[in-house]
């Protein structure tokens, strides 16, 4: 399978007691950094043994780093996305507020979904033909999914907030799902009904199976055998964040569907991929991110251990293996360069700059780390260009 859309780095805060006023501060217990968007749903997919592509632009800011390297632990495949030498990655602050989230997000512009990307992922699905493909609706999205019938892939459509607005764009959209996998919020104001019942009749117009995601309550399959009320599978747990739990959702049905299972069965699935979600901040879950803060250790107190670590002469904590403390000058340098030499010297050897994970070399061209070609969750030829592998056909 493989995922279509954008990607975000999410700094999510625990329930917070209330929106802070303007001019107000508002404290919480609980911090994470995360990154959500498209991985949610192939990472998900990935989790339950399927094999899943991210086709995303990924580019040289953080966000995008934190999704490549996330990828490539848990074994999705990014050669069907785009390296560009911008940034891509969208910013979300999500707050958890009275059991539900509230977000404040920004999207670069030259980041933002156009006709030029939905065209590239055109061609990422001619030459890859994946069995299953998970995507947003959306302008330009129609001609996307008509091609992907034509080419046998099967298509499970989800929506996002404000997409109502759009309305006759998406339904035309959900008449070329296989799929679709609203929830019941998102069901009612597409159907502008107030309730799950009178949502579900008017959507049975539109032709395509329905997966309404009720949260704690599971699931309604509706297909042409009737509506199907599947709890199977919901975990009791404490939800921490609701953030990407509908994507987890989809890309685990989306595995177990690839494994032979029925509709039905497949939710089963993805309600314990629902469950396991909420139960952890941000879409994804904490990542680890040098120089910000994780669970139990604030910016703050990484900066006072590192200053304190530093006037006894010890090596700060967050140093690797490699590094120490030039005792000249205190200033932590690798260990094999001679001290006081500057960094760009050690990339102009041959060396990777410290800080670089094991998938990523210096780009002796501009000092620019990218990811070393053929190393898994990398898939990168020269800085900036895609290499020209496509996916094996039966993703």
């Amino acid at each position: 399978m493989i995922s279509f859309g954008s990607v975000f780095l999410e700094l999510v805060f625990g329930q917070v007691p209330k929106l802070p006023s303007p001019g107000e501060e508002v404290f919480t217990e609980e911090f994470a950094v995360s990154c959500g968007g498209a991985v949610s749903s192939a990472s998900a997919a990935a989790a339950a043994g399927a094999r899943a592509g991210l086709c995303t632009i990924l580019g040289d800011d953080l966000g995008s780093r934190v999704v490549t390297e996330f990828c490539s632990r848990r074994g999705v495949d990014l050669s069907p996305s785009l390296r560009v030498r911008h940034r891509s990655a969208g910013i979300t602050v999500v707050l958890n507020f009275d059991g539900d989230r509230a977000f404040v997000t920004n999207v670069p512009a030259q980041a933002r979904r156009g006709q030029a990307e939905i065209d590239r992922w055109r061609g990422v699905l001619r030459s890859t033909r994946p069995r299953w493909c998970y995507l947003h609706a959306g302008h330009g999205v129609p001609d996307f999914l008509r091609e992907a019938r034509e080419l046998g892939s099967k298509i499970a459509l989800d929506v996002s907030l404000g997409d109502e607005r759009h309305r006759d764009v998406v339904i035309d959209c959900i008449r070329l799902a296989d799929v679709f996998v609203p929830n019941e919020a998102e069901l009612q104001r597409l159907t502008g009904t107030d309730s799950t019942g009178p949502a579900v009749s008017a959507a049975a117009a539109w032709g395509t199976p329905l997966v309404v995601k009720r949260g704690a309550a599971g699931a309604l399959v509706i297909s042409p055998d009737g509506i199907t009320e599947v709890a199977e599978g919901v975990r009791q747990v404490r939800v921490r964040d609701l953030t990407g739990a509908g994507d987890a959702f989809a890309g685990a049905m989306i595995a177990a569907l690839l494994r032979g299972s029925s509709l039905t069965d497949a939710v089963v699935a993805a309600n314990a991929a629902g469950s396991e979600a909420v139960a952890r901040l941000g879409a994804v879950g904490e990542v680890e991110v040098a120089g910000i803060s994780t669970a139990g250790q604030t910016l703050g107190a990484k900066f006072i251990d590192r200053m304190a670590a530093s006037r006894r002469g010890a090596a700060p904590p967050g140093l690797t293996s490699e590094e120490r403390s030039d005792e000249r000058g205190g200033k932590a340098v690798p260990q094999g360069r001679p001290a006081g030499e500057p960094e760009s010297a050690a990339s102009r050897r041959g060396a990777a700059p410290p800080g670089l994970t094991s998938e990523e070399r210096s780009d002796e061209r501009g000092g620019k780390a990218v990811p070393v070609k053929g190393e898994r969750g990398g898939g990168w030829g020269p800085a900036g260009e895609p290499e020209n592998t496509a996916m094996e056909p039966e993703l």
